[in-house]
């Protein structure tokens, strides 16, 4: 019977110590967009909006596959603790600040 094994973080490539502390991840970004927009159809017909939204999308040349690529991802994995610092304080700044970009 082995013991435990070392592992490689995710994010910086780091092996790390079998015998260290290790944190394990799971994320999932989903993107949505509302895309009807009420206030737009208050005069209009909600059903002629629809069937607007359908015929662009049915006209569009985006692959099937692009298009849910642009919003699904999922990625799991373990990260060292210097970079699970990195990510708690990236994903805990206050709702006001304007972010990396």
């Amino acid at each position: 019977m082995t013991g435990p094994q070392s592992k490689t973080c995710a994010t910086c490539g780091r092996v790390i110590a079998a015998h260290a502390v290790y944190y394990r991840f799971s994320l999932v970004l989903e993107g949505e967009q509302d895309l009807l927009d009420p206030s737009a159809d208050l005069e209009g017909n909600p059903a002629e909006a629809l069937a607007e939204l359908v015929r662009r999308l049915d006209e569009g040349s985006a692959d099937p596959g692009e298009l849910e690529a642009q919003v699904h991802w999922e990625r799991t994995g373990v990260v060292c603790s210097e970079c699970r610092s990195v990510a708690v304080r990236m994903l805990s700044t206050p709702a006001d600040d304007t972010g990396p970009h």
